[in-house]
């Protein structure tokens, strides 16, 4: 019997790219659209926010260095370890992806732990908490990196482009920050049982020279986000260094993200150049930024509605909260919530509509009961 299998054709792989790049191939045509509305001419040079661009391309450099040293999954693990319920450790993966998204931004949380999650439970047997704890990770990893600069690639932008004062940026997503960590807390403990669980040991050792060096990198890139230093110094240090040290590294960075951020400004850019849609985008921002925001997530996602609604408004307070917020809701409000659903059909390809399910109730219960308490705030 012949059980060779025949090579995809160049449609099959073309269609199988666009599918994994979906997000930076309409942010391509977007600009390409756009570029013959609004002619290229020296204006396009300041669309783009090289800030933003050289800050987001650091941390991930640096967190996909720490990543191939295994740091991420062995401290996960080791926090895990410390519950020997099913309850709270489904808890403790959750909280290790909130806590991970403020430090290494939400995209990066999730390939960093989802996969750790996928063990724990099947290893343990607890594989009917996989979509609840799926979901309750990619939630934690939209609204926990809500509360930095960094944490969101949207935050990281915002905060460069409207010079947002630390303390003030962190007062202003602080109300939404603390009712996430309740009602994700609420859910853990109501939806997973205290069922006993334990996890098999494993060694893994640390090199502590690499351990030491990247956490020093990785300090220098939130100094550098945090204005401390010029961020043209992050450009150099950070490249030069893992070039020698773990080339690897930088052949991981996201640069899909990064390419989305650079069409996305020239879409915006080009965008906030036609009259007619300035002035319909300033009359909707003007009677709720709020409001407008979170819808515009459900849409196209929060980073491109972030770059988009931000050439339109200097309400950068409710901007903000809404395209944090505004994360939660449809599959494509966030790319964080893509790599998840992605994530899970690898594992789980016969439960797609039972997690697509799941996904809308508590991502839209998470949503309205955020949107309505931002509001109810504004009130008072």
């Amino acid at each position: 019997m012949d059980t060779t299998t025949e090579a995809p054709s160049k449609g099959q792989k073309c269609l199988a790219f666009l599918k994994k790049n979906a997000v930076v191939c309409i942010a391509l045509l977007a600009a390409i659209v756009t570029s013959f509305l609004v002619p290229v001419d020296k204006a396009y040079l300041g669309y783009f926010d090289y800030k933003t661009l050289t800050c987001l391309f650091c941390v991930l450099a640096v967190v996909c260095a720490l990543k191939n040293i295994h740091f991420f999954y062995m401290l996960a693990r080791k926090v895990v370890q410390l519950f020997k319920t099913a309850r709270m450790s489904v808890l403790a993966l959750v909280y290790i992806t909130f806590i991970g998204s403020m430090l290494i931004a939400n995209d990066m949380a999730l390939l960093t732990f989802l996969p750790l999650g996928y063990f724990v439970l099947t290893t343990t047997g607890k594989q009917k908490y996989m979509a609840f704890t799926f979901i309750m990770q990619n939630i934690a990893a939209n609204l926990g990196g809500m509360l930095t600069p960094f944490g969101n690639p949207q935050n990281l932008y915002l905060y460069t482009k409207y010079e947002i004062p630390n303390l003030e940026f962190m007062g202003i997503m602080a109300p939404p920050f603390v009712l996430s960590v309740t009602l994700i807390t609420i859910c853990c403990l109501l939806f997973v049982k205290p069922e006993p669980l334990q996890l098999s040991d494993e060694k893994i050792v640390l090199d502590p020279k690499r351990t030491v060096l990247y956490l020093a990198l990785f300090t220098l890139s939130i100094v550098i986000v945090f204005r401390g230093i010029p961020y043209w110094i992050g450009l150099i240090v950070i490249p030069a260094t893992l070039l020698i040290v773990d080339r690897k590294a930088l052949k991981m960075v996201d640069y899909g993200l990064l390419f989305t951020f650079v069409f996305f400004f020239i879409f915006a850019g080009n965008m906030a150049r036609i009259d007619a849609v300035r002035d319909l985008f300033s009359a909707l921002l003007g009677k709720s930024t709020l409001l407008f925001s979170v819808l515009s997530c459900q849409c196209i996602s929060n980073v491109p509605s972030a770059i988009l609604l931000s050439q339109f408004t200097t309400n950068y307070a409710d901007l903000l909260v809404g395209v944090n917020i505004g994360g939660v809701g449809t599959l494509i409000s966030s790319l964080a919530s893509l790599i998840t659903f992605r994530e899970y059909v690898k594992h789980n390809p016969g439960k797609t509509g039972y997690y697509i399910g799941m996904f809308s109730l508590f991502n839209f219960a998470f949503l309205i009961i955020l949107t309505g308490f931002m509001f109810l705030l504004k009130l008072f």
